[in-house]
């Protein structure tokens, strides 16, 4: 590489990499076949538009690119080009998520997410987002002794505030999301059910987790957690679902194309191709398997070790732990610093009924994705968590 400066930043990543466990719920590591194709020659073309419609000549191969991307976004999943839609444009999460209210919800509308303390992500209608901007949330949380969702409080504040869109889904919420209650709880209200499945995509491709298909209007996700693959977004929606005489398929391609972006990057389309293609496979299905084995085991130790894991444990890719402990324990950013400093990569997170400061919260997010991908087992997470334990209770 000519570029000496990059070259150097490049190798001393990849040493800093291999050197720690990786334990970001929301990273993982891609096959050689994904880097190649994110840097590929489709990287120079401009492709304003989709496919048969651009605004560029020379579009021959784009086209095929991107068709055949939705194609396995359809087969990764298990879904119908009858009744689904594949917009695979979305640059990353927070556009995709940002383009589904522009298209389905009038300006000023009532969008309903969940909270950041409870696990929600930024893009589901916080205030500090243009997402809390533009639209007005409704707020849902988990119930405070459980930590676990209240479908039946969730219906009835749904019932009082009419959102038109209700979003199901989370950044930080370990249990399993059950989509029929929402798809209830939707139709009580006369609201969109929109999914947000981007850090369990992976897990409902290896059939590990419940799939938002069956009951959501809408669903979005990116592509770089538990689908391994490079960082972008897709918006599944569904082709019999209207407001008036559109078809919200049509509303949200424009939302994204022109309402929000320009033209797609496609040397990211080439590289979610790939990473579609291998999540088909039954060796991911064992991958999505072992993830969700492996954050039991990580869950189930600290537990033991005398931590508290929120919400009793997990049954996805993800836990959340009260390092805090009312006191009794460590912060959350010194937590997340003391275990860096010890070669094991977490993030600071909020708790559900958090009472300190999101710089500063109470405790840390943990994944299993990226460390499963590296080959480990039960019994390294184990280990994995034992180490947790003596480094967060050193004096």
């Amino acid at each position: 590489m000519k570029d000496k400066q990059i070259e150097k930043l490049i190798k001393a990543e990849t040493a800093r990499q291999k050197s720690v466990i990786n334990l970001i719920p929301s990273e993982n590591y891609v096959s050689k076949d994904v880097l190649t194709a994110l840097g590929s020659i489709f990287d120079n073309k401009y492709a304003e538009g989709y496919p048969t419609k651009r605004y560029y000549g020379g579009q021959k191969y784009t086209d095929e690119l991107e068709l055949l991307c939705q194609d396995r976004a359809r087969k990764a999943f298990r879904l119908s080009k009858d009744l689904w839609h594949v917009n695979v444009q979305p640059h990353s999460g927070s556009p995709a998520n940002l383009s589904v209210y522009l298209g389905l919800v009038p300006l000023g509308g009532k969008i309903m997410g969940m909270t950041l303390t409870a696990g929600g992500h930024l893009t589901h209608g916080q205030k500090v987002s243009i997402t809390g901007k533009a639209w007005q949330q409704v707020p849902y949380g988990v119930d405070p002794k459980t930590e676990v969702l209240d479908y039946v409080a969730l219906k009835e504040l749904a019932v009082k505030e009419k959102p038109a869109l209700i979003v199901a889904g989370f950044t930080a919420y370990p249990q399993m999301v059950d989509f029929k209650k929402f798809r209830e709880i939707a139709d009580a209200c006369g609201a969109f059910l929109m999914v947000d499945m981007s850090h369990f995509a992976g897990l409902v491709a290896g059939g590990v987790y419940n799939s938002p298909f069956e009951y959501a209007d809408v669903v979005t996700t990116t592509t770089h957690k538990t689908l391994r693959g490079p960082r972008s977004a897709i918006v599944f929606s569904r082709k019999d679902k209207k407001i008036g005489e559109k078809n919200i398929t049509e509303l949200l391609d424009k939302a994204v194309f022109p309402g929000l972006q320009g033209g797609p990057h496609l040397g990211q389309i080439a590289g979610v191709a790939v990473a579609l293609k291998e999540a088909a496979t039954p060796a991911f299905k064992q991958y999505a398997k072992q993830v969700k084995k492996n954050a039991t085991a990580l869950a189930d130790e600290l537990t033991r070790l005398g931590w508290h894991v929120v919400s009793g444990g997990t049954n996805s890719h993800l836990v959340l732990v009260d390092t805090w402990m009312d006191g009794k324990g460590i912060a959350g950013k010194e937590a997340e610093a003391r275990l860096e400093k010890n070669g094991i990569i977490c993030n600071k997170n909020t708790i559900p009924a958090e009472k300190r400061s999101p710089f500063d919260p109470s405790g840390i997010r943990l994944g299993s994705p990226a460390e499963t991908t590296r080959g480990k087992k039960e019994k390294d997470f184990l280990k994995i968590a034992q180490k947790i334990d003596k480094v967060l209770r050193a004096k």
